[in-house]
């Protein structure tokens, strides 16, 4: 194993906010608590220790006590279950949907980031218990993002009719799914261990949700990661008191829409727009959003219908019926964990920049936020093809026609660049246009119009010269664009479209150990794993 960093900048892959973010400019302050490094887990702790309180430390630790009844623990996990009970125990917490089969490769890196932050935090504050957190999205609707996984390149889907909160789903049929992915293995150890860890997880479990947090397990068990599910009526018990202010009131439509415009004016993006009222009504095969309409609370294409009161009296009674959507979800978490950070990717951090002054709104303490780490693993293989290339870990993440004109000019016996010529160009004509000032201002427009004609010419002949030496250079040409075509898959980082499978097939545990000893998500730099 070999590791390199690089920073994100270099990459041109990370959004504008999260470069901004991690810069920690001054544009970007407002809409974060604390930045996160040392010192800002440090206030973190002071402030959560405040908020949360024993009751809601008991339920959590016997709600996950149920979750994981059926389930195998291993002794860490166990531990760490046991010490959330303890004033002195916080969480660092990581969520993602329910993939089938993990899907993209980076949900191995949020765990892994996660977990080390805990080890980070514990070796630094050790009187204190730091517990690492997946926070399953079992309430998740968009079954579309989440029924397939990429192996080798071919999408493998589960096929299904069903709606409602994906966590719920039957596992029924999924054998034929199975069958597929098997048939795509090899023979060996490593691929004999995928299929019985595919077969186990969604072959002998009833549910989605259920098939997700025997996978994780099975995964990270060993590293003490907790795995939650909070479609949980205990859980959701805990929650109500701001499910019912959000019935009421609706503060957060107003809070999260003043923060985007404020995000917009500093010229950042905005990831979600609140709706009136952030929840969902859960029931069976069904979870749609609760709107308000003259004087009724009614549930989107259903007939359901409450008045103020019978909502009220439903959400005492039935508190798992009620679920937040992408703005509230994480205040949700916040809740009911004693969590001092959340690790996710660039996409989720931005829109968690729009909830800060919400979470202020209704006292609850904002998390640090950590940009999880990103990763492109290299074969040693592809790595002497790299070196003999002579393409830099720089220059992978170019585009791929700036990769190419740069190579080949590299390559070239000859001068590709027409920069000295242009200078030229540009100079004589700085002169005609002295010349002319003293003259006729009206010749200043000819001599424009022919200084542009004549340095398009230019450009024209260095690309007709470039095009040229790419066809003198075609083998060099050919090993570029195919040795890129496999490390950035539709010239995108791979994180995003390949699954664990196809690494843990070729490296077994060894893909696993050598994340989880070269992760640090307090490291700003993107990482470059050569196994």
């Amino acid at each position: 194993m070999k590791v390199t960093h690089l920073p994100y900048q270099k990459t041109g892959f990370f959004s504008t906010i999260m470069l901004d973010y991690l810069e920690q400019k001054p544009s970007i302050r407002p809409f974060y608590n604390h930045f996160s490094d040392l010192k800002g887990f440090e206030l973190q702790i002071e402030e959560k220790k405040v908020s949360y309180t024993h009751h809601t430390r008991t339920t959590l630790v016997e709600a996950l006590k149920e979750q994981y009844k059926t389930v195998s623990l291993s002794e860490e996990t166990q531990h760490n279950i046991t010490v959330l009970a303890k004033e002195n125990t916080f969480t660092v917490t990581t969520g993602h949907q329910l993939n089938l089969f993990t899907g993209p490769l980076y949900f191995l890196y949020k765990i892994f980031s996660t977990i080390n932050l805990c080890e980070t935090l514990a070796a630094k504050h050790p009187d204190k218990n730091f517990v690492p957190i997946y926070w399953m999205a079992t309430e998740d609707h968009d079954f579309e993002e989440i029924n397939y996984f990429n192996y080798q390149g071919e999408k493998i889907a589960w096929n299904r009719t069903d709606g409602g909160a994906v966590g719920q789903f039957s596992t029924a049929g999924m054998d034929s799914v199975f069958e597929e992915f098997a048939s795509k293995l090899g023979a060996s150890k490593n691929a004999s261990y995928l299929k019985e860890l595919f077969s186990k997880a969604y072959l002998e479990h009833n549910n989605l949700a259920a098939a997700t947090r025997y996978l994780a397990n099975c995964l990270f068990g060993t590293y003490g990661l907790v795995i939650v599910d909070g479609d949980d009526a205990n859980l959701k018990r805990l929650f109500t008191p701001y499910v019912q202010q959000e019935l009421l009131e609706q503060i957060s439509s107003k809070v999260v829409s003043a923060s985007n415009k404020a995000l917009e004016q500093e010229g950042y993006p905005i990831q979600v727009n609140p709706r009136e009222i952030n929840l969902f009504y859960l029931s069976k095969n069904n979870r749609e959003r609760i709107v308000f309409e003259k004087g009724l609370y009614r549930v989107h294409q259903t007939d359901i219908t409450f008045t103020p009161e019978q909502i009220e009296n439903e959400l005492q009674e039935f508190p798992e019926r009620f679920s937040p959507n992408v703005i509230m979800r994480p205040l949700y978490q916040e809740t009911i964990l004693p969590n001092l950070g959340y690790i996710g990717g660039g996409g989720e951090l931005a829109y968690w920049l729009q909830l800060k002054d919400y979470f202020t709104t209704v006292k609850i303490p904002f998390p640090v936020l950590v940009l999880r780490n990103s990763v492109q693993v290299i074969s040693t293989k592809q790595q002497k093809k790299l070196d003999r290339l002579a393409i830099t870990s720089e220059e992978l993440f170019l585009k791929q026609s700036e990769l190419l004109k740069q190579k080949v000019i590299e390559n070239s016996d000859i001068s590709v660049d027409f920069s000295k010529q242009k200078d030229l160009l540009k100079a004589q004509f700085s002169q005609l246009k002295e010349v002319a000032l003293k003259t006729d201002q009206s010749f200043i427009g000819a001599v424009n119009a022919q200084e542009k004609k004549q340095l398009n010419g230019l450009d024209a002949l260095e690309k007709r010269l470039l095009r040229a030496e790419k066809r003198r250079q075609k083998d060099l040409v050919t090993s570029i664009v195919a040795l890129q075509d496999n490390l950035l898959p539709n010239h995108g980082l791979e994180e995003r479209q390949r699954n664990f499978s196809e690494y843990y097939e070729a490296y077994g545990n060894d893909l696993l150990e050598s994340l989880k000893a070269s992760l640090n998500p307090l490291d700003f730099n993107f990482t470059i794993l050569e196994l």
